[in-house]
C-alpha cells in the first residue's frame, strides 16, 4: 500500500530498553492501531542516547533528521508530528524548528500538542496518574519527580503541585530534578505534614536514568537517600508516565485533534 499520510512520533529517547518497551513502544502501538490509514514513523532527538543504543545494543532508531529524510523519500504529502514531550519546552521548540527547516514546501505539516498543553490537559493527566496510585494511604506523602527546565514553561510544575492540593490531595507534591520546585523545597513541604512514609514516583515519560539514579539510587544525593536521611520510610515506584493507559489516551486525543486541523 502506498501511503500519502504519515504520523511522526518524536521522543527524547531512553537507554533503558525495558522502559522503552513499556512506554514509547506502547504509544507507537496504540497510534498504529488507531490510525490505520497513516504510515507511522518514529524519531528520537537525543543523539547521545542514539549512540548508546547503536554501540551497546546494535539497535538503530532514526534521528529526527533521518526520519524526515525517509518521510520525504517515501513521498508523504500530509504529516502529523506528535511529540511525546510533556511540555512545550526547549526540546519541543527545537523539534519544530528542525522539521520546518527540513520539510519541502510540498509537505503539509501539522503539529500535535505535548502532553501538558492546557489546563484541561493538566487535570486529565493528574486524574490519570491518581488512578494508578489510589491504593497509597492518604496519610503517606507522594512526591513526583519531574525533569524541570530553564524554559519559562517550567512554571507548569508548580501549577501541577497547586492543582493536586486544589483537587483535595494535600500530601501530594510535584518537584523537579533541574529546576523549581527543587528537592529542598519539597522536603520542607513534606515536613509540614504528618507523613512518615514517602512514595517517590517519576513524572517523566520513561523510568530512565533520572528515575533509577537521581530518584531511586543509593548515592547520598539521590531523592531516596535524602528523604531517608530526613527520617522517612521511602518507597520508590519505577514506572514512567507512558506506562499508564490514561496518559497514552491523552496523546491519542492530541493526535486526533491535530488530524482535524
Amino acid at each position: 500500500m502506498t501511503y500519502k499520510k504519515g504520523i511522526l512520533l518524536v521522543s527524547f529517547g531512553t537507554s533503558y530498553l525495558d522502559s522503552k518497551a513499556k512506554t514509547i513502544d506502547k504509544i507507537a502501538a496504540d497510534v498504529t492501531l488507531a490510525f490505520p490509514d497513516y504510515q507511522i514513523y518514529q524519531a528520537w532527538t537525543s543523539k547521545m542516547i542514539l549512540r548508546i543504543l547503536k554501540n551497546r545494543d546494535n539497535l538503530y532508531i532514526p534521528s529526527l533528521e533521518e526520519a524526515m529524510s525517509e518521510i520525504i523519500s517515501d513521498g508523504i504529502e500530509q504529516l502529523i508530528i506528535q511529540p511525546t514531550h510533556l511540555i512545550n519546552g526547549i526540546e519541543n521548540d527545537v523539534m519544530i524548528h528542525t522539521i520546518q527547516t527540513q520539510a519541502p514546501p510540498t509537505l503539509s505539516l501539522t503539529f500535535g500538542a505535548p502532553l501538558l498543553s492546557s489546563t484541561d490537559d493538566h487535570k486529565a493527566v493528574l486524574k490519570a496518574v491518581l488512578c494508578e496510585f489510589s491504593e497509597i494511604p492518604s496519610e503517606d506523602a507522594i512526591v513526583f519527580m519531574g525533569h524541570g527546565t530553564t524554559h519559562y514553561v517550567n512554571s507548569v510544575y508548580a501549577a501541577l503541585d497547586y492543582m493536586f492540593k486544589e483537587m483535595g490531595h494535600p500530601n501530594i507534591f510535584m518537584g523537579t530534578v533541574e529546576a523549581y520546585p527543587d528537592l529542598n523545597t519539597i522536603i520542607r513541604q513534606v515536613s509540614i505534614t504528618s507523613a512518615k512514609c514517602v512514595h517517590l514516583i517519576p513524572f517523566m515519560l520513561v523510568a530512565g536514568d533520572h528515575a533509577n539514579n537521581d530518584m531511586a539510587g543509593d548515592s547520598p544525593n539521590s531523592w531516596k537517600s535524602l528523604f531517608e536521611a530526613a527520617g522517612y520510610e521511602v518507597i520508590c515506584h519505577l514506572r514512567g508516565l507512558g506506562e499508564y493507559q490514561g496518559i497514552r489516551e491523552i496523546y491519542l486525543e492530541h493526535l486526533q485533534k491535530a488530524q482535524t486541523l
